[in-house]
C-alpha cells in the first residue's frame, strides 16, 4: 500500500494537516469492519471534491472557449468528470493502492472499481481544498485534467464542423461525405495523421493533426470554406 509520503510526491502537495489526506483515502466498508478507527470515511470530502472539480472545469470552459453556448459547455464539463474519466485518472496515480478498504470489498475488486476510484479521486481533491487552499487545489485539478478538457473540446469543435459540413453536403449532393486517412507519419508518442473528405468521387478538403479527429476537424473545416466560396 502506497505511504502517504510516497503519495504526496505523486500529486505534488505537502499537507499540513496530513490526517486529511488519510480521509480521503478510507472507503465506508472499511469503518463497517473497523468500527473504531480514529477518522470518519471519505464520502464528504468526495462530494467537496465533486463540486471543486465541476467548478474548476467550468471556469476554464467559460474562458477558452468563449464560442461555446451553454448547452455545449455544459455537455462538455459532463464528459470530463463523469466516473469513467475520473477513474481513469485515478488509475494513472495508483489511487487503488492506497484505499483503505473492507476484506470484503477488497476481495470483490473494490480496488479496481469505477465508483470507489472516482469517489476517491473526489475526496482527495476536497482534502487538497481544505488543507491548502483554492489556489492549490484548482491547479492540481487543472494539471490532472488540462488533457481531458483539451479532448473533450477538440472533440466538440471536430464534430461541430463534421455536422455542418454533412447538412450542407446532404443540402447540395444528396449524399454523405465520407473520411479517409492517407497517412501517418512520426513515433508512435507524436503520430500525425492526414485526412481527405470526400463527396462522391471528389476531395473536397484535407486536414492535418495530431489524432484522427484533429485532423478530420481540419479537413472538414477546410470542405465547409470550399463549399461556401463556390
Amino acid at each position: 500500500m502506497t505511504d502517504l509520503a510516497t503519495l504526496q510526491d505523486i500529486l505534488g502537495v505537502t499537507f499540513e494537516d496530513v490526517s486529511l489526506l488519510e480521509q480521503s483515502l478510507v472507503h465506508r466498508s472499511y469503518l463497517n469492519e473497523n468500527p473504531d478507527f480514529h477518522l470518519p470515511s471519505n464520502e464528504r470530502l468526495e462530494f467537496l471534491g465533486d463540486s471543486l472539480l465541476g467548478f474548476v472545469v467550468a471556469e476554464k470552459l467559460y474562458r477558452e472557449s468563449p464560442g461555446l453556448s451553454e448547452g455545449k459547455m455544459t455537455r462538455l464539463r459532463a464528459a470530463v468528470v463523469r466516473g469513467e474519466t475520473l477513474a481513469r485518472v485515478a488509475t494513472s496515480l495508483g489511487l487503488g493502492e492506497c484505499l483503505y478498504l473492507g476484506h470484503g470489498e477488497e476481495g470483490s475488486g473494490g480496488r479496481q472499481r469505477r465508483s470507489n476510484l472516482a469517489g476517491l479521486l473526489e475526496a482527495v481533491l476536497g482534502a487538497v481544498l481544505l488543507d491548502r487552499g483554492f489556489p492549490v487545489a484548482k491547479d492540481l485539478v487543472l494539471k490532472l485534467f488540462d488533457a481531458e478538457i483539451d479532448s473533450a473540446i477538440q472533440g466538440r469543435v471536430a464534430a461541430d464542423y463534421k455536422s455542418r459540413l454533412q447538412e450542407v453536403v446532404q443540402a447540395q449532393h444528396q449524399v454523405t461525405p465520407i473520411y479517409r486517412t492517407t497517412g501517418e507519419e512520426g513515433p508512435d508518442h507524436a503520430r500525425e495523421f492526414t485526412v481527405q473528405v470526400l463527396v462522391g468521387d471528389y476531395v473536397v478538403g484535407a486536414g492535418h493533426g495530431k489524432s484522427k479527429r484533429k485532423a478530420e476537424a481540419e479537413a472538414a473545416k477546410q470542405a465547409l470554406e470550399r463549399l461556401d466560396g463556390q
